[in-house]
């Protein structure tokens, strides 16, 4: 396997990241039963998020340098308050936040973004290589969604 760059790998995930749920890319027919797939491929690249569940679900995003699994990140989100937020509201404010990070060059957090009464908040520890986070919104100072994250490069 030809080496790249940590700044080839983090250019790659942003425009995954951004063609795929945050860019409403196309679904792909489900991997597993009830998943919702996503693939993003751009020369020796390529990056798959599947994930299960609406409300309250749990994913994997993975990214392929010619074939071999370099990076991974798993996920899992619910709505802690459903009579003050739905997942579609949740899911909207996500989309204009994370693109708003993404157009910074990043993906990892220190990140707050505020619109329409809704407050996101993205926070992690570590870089592309090893990372932990955590993101929630808040409306009105309450939290009424919540999402932990983890991972980094896969050897």
């Amino acid at each position: 396997m030809t080496s790249y760059s940590p700044a080839e790998l983090l250019a790659f995930i942003l425009a995954a990241k951004r063609a795929t749920y945050v860019g409403s890319g196309q679904k792909l027919l489900s991997y597993r039963l009830g998943s919702h797939d996503l693939q993003y491929f751009e020369g020796d690249w390529a990056y798959h998020d599947s994930y299960l569940g609406e409300s309250d679900f749990i994913g994997e995003e993975a990214v392929y340098f010619r074939g071999q699994v370099v990076w991974a990140m798993n996920y899992f989100g619910r709505i802690l308050r459903p009579e003050r937020i739905t997942s579609a509201q949740a899911g909207q404010m996500i989309k204009v936040s994370l693109t708003k990070m993404y157009a910074e060059g990043r993906f990892l957090g220190g990140f707050e973004h505020t619109e329409g009464g809704l407050t996101y908040v993205d926070t992690s520890e570590g870089d592309e290589a090893y990372f932990t986070g955590r993101e929630w919104i808040l409306r009105e100072g309450e939290k009424v969604y919540e999402l932990v994250y983890h991972g980094g490069l896969v050897k």
